[in-house]
């Protein structure tokens, strides 16, 4: 009886609260109604600024903001060479319970003016989120917004030299630059890096030179005496964690991944480089797996990369479907 009792007054409590908050959340609708009316608050412009009235719904939101605004951005090569590339922003911040929205349209202005004087680095970075947490208040006596983000998405574009002959194309890596700012703490990047190989099947491959062995000792007849073994255009999606002070590179990251997988997927080939590729993808055969523990050793060995994901897909030329490994930096305890 007592057990029930309890269990009786619990329930009242939680039905309590629920209706509370249903009432707030109604009570909050209906001003907002009625502000839209009757806006108090007006800009320089005596326009309403209805985004400026306080909020009673008592709900806060993490992250608010924008996504999928294009913006030419200007990135600064290995070489020194200043490079334009059109990028993708998603802008984010904190939005405290007692606001009722953010000023969206400062995100791109802050954006597009700190662009137009800098190229993208970690200080870019770290200006952009201080503006966000700072100009996006609703005056200059409030205390600094909590959190903010930046992302930017965007194709990078990098000289690659053939294997043998004497040319060059141009290889393209799909990125993401990640940003967050949390209160006064150093700014945690993060860098994904797509980057593209070859990968050929080591149990293929001994098959093959298994069959063309046993042909030329005519232990068997079926087919030329020549078998290949199924190799495939294959991405290890890379992510790797920095603090802004380290500002780790692109251009970094990608030799990281060069020097881990060498079987790089080629811009412009002639014969002579085809065969170099051929060569190259036969002194390193590898599994989802065996790439996952390269990756695993290459990034490890870096000190100012704090953590990193990887996502490995092989697209198979044998099956319908994909090989596929991922892996994370392993923590101490």
């Amino acid at each position: 009886m007592l057990f029930e009792q309890k269990g009786d007054l619990m329930l009242k409590k939680v039905e309590q609260n629920k209706s509370g908050k249903k009432a707030n959340l109604n009570n909050s609708l209906k001003g907002d109604k009625n502000n839209i009316l009757n806006c108090a608050i007006k800009d320089e412009t005596g326009l309403n600024d209805f985004q400026k009235l306080p909020n009673t719904a008592g709900i806060a939101i993490p992250k608010v903001g924008i996504e999928r605004f294009r913006v030419p951005l200007i990135f600064k090569h290995a070489d020194g060479t200043l490079m334009n590339h059109d990028a993708e922003a998603s802008m984010f911040v904190y939005l405290s319970s007692d606001k009722t929205g953010v000023n969206m349209s400062r995100f791109p202005v802050i954006l597009q003016e700190e662009a137009a004087l800098n190229p993208i680095d970690g200080q870019f970075f770290k200006k952009i989120l201080h503006k966000f947490r700072s100009d996006l208040r609703d005056n200059e006596t409030e205390s600094l917004i909590p959190s903010a983000e930046l992302s930017l998405k965007f194709n990078y574009a990098l000289k690659q030299s053939s294997l043998k002959s004497d040319n060059w194309g141009w290889q393209y890596y799909r990125c993401e630059l990640k940003g967050i700012s949390t209160n006064d703490q150093d700014i945690l990047m993060s860098l994904t890096v797509n980057y593209e190989y070859s990968s050929t099947c080591p149990c293929s491959l001994s098959m093959a030179k298994q069959y063309e062995q046993d042909f030329r000792e005519g232990k068997i007849t079926e087919g030329s005496g020549i078998a290949t073994a199924h190799s495939q255009r294959s991405n290890a999606k890379t992510e790797v964690f920095f603090n802004t002070e380290d500002n780790l590179t692109i251009d970094e990251l990608i030799g990281i991944l060069r020097e881990a997988l060498p079987t790089e997927t080629q811009s412009l080939v002639k014969r002579i480089d085809e065969q170099a590729f051929a060569i190259l993808n036969g002194e390193n055969p590898i599994f989802v797996e065996h790439v996952a523990r390269r990756l695993s050793r290459a990034l490890d060995a870096q000190e100012r990369i704090i953590d990193w994901n990887v996502h490995i897909e092989h697209w198979e030329s044998l099956h319908s479907h994909n090989a596929v490994a991922y892996i994370s930096k392993v923590k101490p305890h």
